[in-house]
């Protein structure tokens, strides 16, 4: 059942809600994904989706076994400007980017 939230003015109830999720979880440092374990069918879709869901501040590292260039020429095609993007490692056998988002 969900819980029931009282608001002191209509303002408050209509503000934004915390920028929590509610499943009780909550992430510490960075989270860092391995691409390779996400089927290449949907695979720039699903990092895009991690990518859009980061609050702007935060960020998450790409873990792959090759240099994604198309990935981030497609990044930068998609939205620019609101991603920074740093190699943390570049081979031979796995690279590693700290993508953070910039913007709201």
């Amino acid at each position: 059942m969900a819980d029931i939230e009282i608001h002191r003015s209509r303002e408050e109830a209509a503000a934004p809600a915390s920028t929590g999720c509610a499943c009780g979880g909550h992430d510490e440092g960075v989270p860092e994904v391995d691409v390779q374990t996400i089927p290449h069918a949907v695979r720039h879709a699903a990092i895009f989706g991690m990518l859009d869901g980061l609050r702007p501040g935060f960020a998450i590292v790409l873990s792959a076994t090759h240099d994604p260039v198309p990935l981030l020429q497609q990044l930068g095609e998609r939205a620019p400007g609101r991603f920074d993007v740093e190699y943390l490692a570049r081979g031979p056998e796995r690279w590693r980017l700290l993508v953070t988002r910039l913007d709201g």
